[in-house]
């Protein structure tokens, strides 16, 4: 199933069919452990209604108090790029010891209200002159620890500012329009497979910049480890979101434009798109 945000309505779409009830509140109906089978028990005695496909031709950000943390070198592609443009800092090696360490890079990302949603617009720093999309697998987590639901995120990044320091990681990774998040939150029965793809395209006008795609089995940890370290110390009393990292890095020649369009797709998921704006 997949849970919808827009500015009023929580909206449930399953076998497709489309449920939504003025009782529910994002925070909370998201914020429960079992929440497949919780919803299910939700629109059991609600009647389908399809005049809600007009609200999700235009969904929100699927995030309301929730905070953004992020994974860092979950891919050896990952770390192989954060090495080369750290290498004339000294700090090149940082990422490979992270990479083979038993404790993950975990950083916190954004704040629900500096996230946007699919179609809205993601923004470069001015101060940074290398910029790229990361698509990533986000996790939902709920305030038990539990992994609930999945979603698309976009990890934007300013690789000089990182490259420069490692410690202006949060520099180059939190700022006004620097997460996406969408399209909907997708809630299986099951957690989802090893074989789900990524695939990321960047778009020039009509001309495709850069396109490529990943398996999430290539990812080196595991989802259940990062949620651990995650909650480890801290709690989240409406549950939380993490990217997991991305595979997928654009050539070292490559940096966003304003106007670029982002698309990242995740199978059974569905596409998270944004423009690059100022």
């Amino acid at each position: 199933m997949h849970i919808f945000k827009t500015n009023d309505k929580v909206i449930v779409k399953h076998s497709g069919l489309l449920y939504s009830s003025p009782e529910w509140n994002w925070d909370s109906f998201i914020n429960r452990e079992g929440l497949h089978n919780a919803v299910l028990n939700d629109i059991q005695n609600l009647p389908a209604n399809p005049a809600l496909s007009a609200d999700l031709e235009n969904p929100g950000a699927p995030i309301g108090n929730q905070e953004i943390w992020a994974s860092g070198v979950t891919y050896l592609r990952s770390m192989d790029a954060r090495m080369e443009e750290s290498k004339d800092a000294g700090g090149g090696d940082f990422y490979s010891r992270v990479y083979n360490a038993e404790r993950p890079e975990i950083f916190f990302k954004s704040p629900g209200y500096r996230a946007v949603g699919t179609g809205g617009t993601v923004r470069i720093r001015k101060d940074s002159k290398w910029n790229v999309p990361e698509p990533e697998l986000v996790l939902f987590i709920c305030s038990t620890g539990a992994i609930e639901g999945y979603m698309i995120g976009n990890d934007m990044s300013s690789r000089d500012i990182e490259g420069e320091n490692p410690l202006y990681l949060p520099q180059a990774k939190s700022y006004d329009g620097a997460a996406a998040v969408g399209p909907c939150l997708y809630v299986p029965g099951a957690p989802i497979s090893h074989d789900t793809k990524i695939q990321l395209e960047i778009l020039r006008g009509d001309e495709q910049m850069f396109a490529d795609e990943i398996l999430i089995s290539r990812m080196k940890r595991a989802h259940q480890e990062l949620a651990k370290y995650l909650f480890m110390e801290m709690s989240f009393p409406v549950g939380a979101y993490l990217m997991t990292g991305t595979g997928i890095v654009p050539p070292d020649s490559f940096t966003l434009n304003y106007g670029d369009v982002i698309n990242i797709t995740i199978s059974n998921i569905g596409t998270l798109t944004n423009r690059v704006g100022e």
